[in-house]
């Protein structure tokens, strides 16, 4: 060990000791740990017009669980959804007209919408040169959030936090996403993994999923079934509500009266995470996991044995989590688990993801009675929506190192609602309380130290 390392090393000591919280105080002192209460809820923070998570009924103080529902303005995620595939169209633009507007949009009004956003795709000349290809990351998470800050020096007016101008801003990034996703993946492939770098400009004619898909693939060719897969999944991702992490991270930016690059970057960052955009990985790896360790995925024996050594940190990866399980607000269902495992089923067979698609399900129905078994715990518990857009995901060919990317090109439809919201409706900084719990001390001359 060099004397840099020693030292750091003797840093991370010093900082041990003199930062211990005893973790009793966070429960004499009422302190709502990660905004959230005694009973698991979030803290009410704000209020909004822009989506609602519902998972139980409260009635006289008691909780009663139900069956999911996810409401966008108002609106039933399940009657969106089935309002736009009878009319056999793609539903993301629109979701996030709605999102944005409040209403849903004319016929007229969503072919200019549409029109508007596929026109808007190309980003700024050179940007893809200089801000891409010229700083390429192995992680595309962190290349979206410093290309998202990279647009504000391309725009004649970033600052004006005027509705008429937040609102251009809102839609030019909704835009522009799947390109800087696309176009940082292909970088991330010829600089990391020395593969040929192709770069496909946008089709003026394509839905959000067709160019996602027409500019990641060589050939560009994708089937129409493919699409409206990936369609679904950014129109069940585009909102969940102002509490999420991401969300309530690009409402609090907001609420300083920031940039939207700035407020849009920072919820990009907090997507990232392996506590939240991150979780669908997690979920996918435990699937191929338990597929290696039993003799057959249709053995439940097995898979429930399987499944509990997971709970007990024996297998897995020792957290003892089963990825894909469990809500903080939905109890029965998650409603955006039931489509996307719906719509799945016949592309996830044909692709070679059926196996994968029957042992979420086993997965599904037997864990919340072994968690209870093994631990005790008759919490409602089930499958959320991480437990089948990784199999998604798989079935489409779209890589690990994408699905948070287009996580995020799919939220930013809801962070810009919220951030609109923010701008228009609270005029106060977002600002928590942290109670300090050090003594006070006296200052110490150097010598005496």
């Amino acid at each position: 060990m060099n004397q840099r390392e020693n030292f750091l090393k003797q840093l991370c000591d010093e900082y041990k000791q003199n930062n211990k919280i005893d973790l009793e105080l966070y429960e004499t002192q009422n302190v709502k740990r990660g905004l959230r209460n005694a009973d698991g809820t979030g803290v009410l923070t704000g209020l909004t017009l822009v989506g609602d998570v519902v998972g139980y009924s409260l009635h006289n103080g008691r909780y009663s669980p139900i069956d999911g529902r996810l409401y966008y303005r108002g609106y039933d995620l399940y009657d969106l959804v089935k309002g736009y595939q009878t009319e056999d169209r793609y539903g993301f633009e629109e979701i996030s007209y709605l999102l944005l507007f409040g209403q849903l949009p004319s016929k007229e009004q969503l072919d200019v919408y549409t029109n508007m956003l596929s026109l808007l795709r190309f980003l700024p000349n050179h940007f893809t040169e200089d801000m891409i290809l010229k700083c390429p990351s192995k992680n595309i998470m962190n290349v979206i959030a410093r290309s998202t800050l990279a647009l504000y020096a391309f725009d004649d007016n970033p600052d004006d936090t005027s509705l008429e101008n937040i609102i251009r801003q809102c839609i030019e990034l909704i835009a522009r996403f799947p390109m800087l996703l696309t176009y940082a993946y292909q970088a991330k492939k010829h600089f990391f993994d020395r593969e040929s770098l192709y770069l496909h400009f946008p089709e003026n004619n394509h839905s959000t999923a067709e160019s996602i898909l027409c500019t990641l693939r060589k050939d560009k060719q994708f089937t129409p079934d493919e699409a409206k897969l990936l369609d679904l999944c950014l129109t069940v991702h585009a909102e969940h509500g102002g509490g999420n992490n991401s969300t309530f991270t690009c409402r609090s930016s907001a609420s300083t009266g920031t940039d939207t690059y700035s407020a849009i970057s920072a919820a990009v960052g907090s997507l990232k995470g392996p506590r939240h955009g991150g979780a669908t990985i997690k979920s996918a790896a435990m699937l191929e996991d338990i597929k290696n360790h039993v003799s057959s995925i249709y053995n439940e024996g097995e898979v429930a044995d399987y499944i509990t050594k997971i709970i007990k940190k024996e297998a897995g990866d020792g957290s003892g989590l089963v990825y894909g399980i469990g809500h903080a607000v939905y109890t029965l269902s998650d409603p955006r688990a039931v489509l996307l495992k719906k719509q799945a089923r016949t592309l996830a067979h044909k692709n070679g993801c059926g196996e994968l698609l029957d042992l979420a399900e086993t997965v599904e129905r037997l864990t919340p009675e072994i968690f209870e078994r093994v631990k005790g715990n008759k919490k409602k518990m089930c499958a959320n929506v991480d437990l089948y857009s990784g199999i998604v995901y798989k079935t489409l060919g779209i890589p690990d190192e994408l699905i948070a990317p287009i996580f995020a090109t799919s939220r930013i439809a809801g962070w810009c609602a919220h951030r609109i919201e923010e701008i228009t409706t609270n005029a106060r900084i977002i600002r928590p309380a942290y109670l300090a719990v050090n003594d006070p001390l006296s200052y110490v001359k150097m010598n005496d130290r």
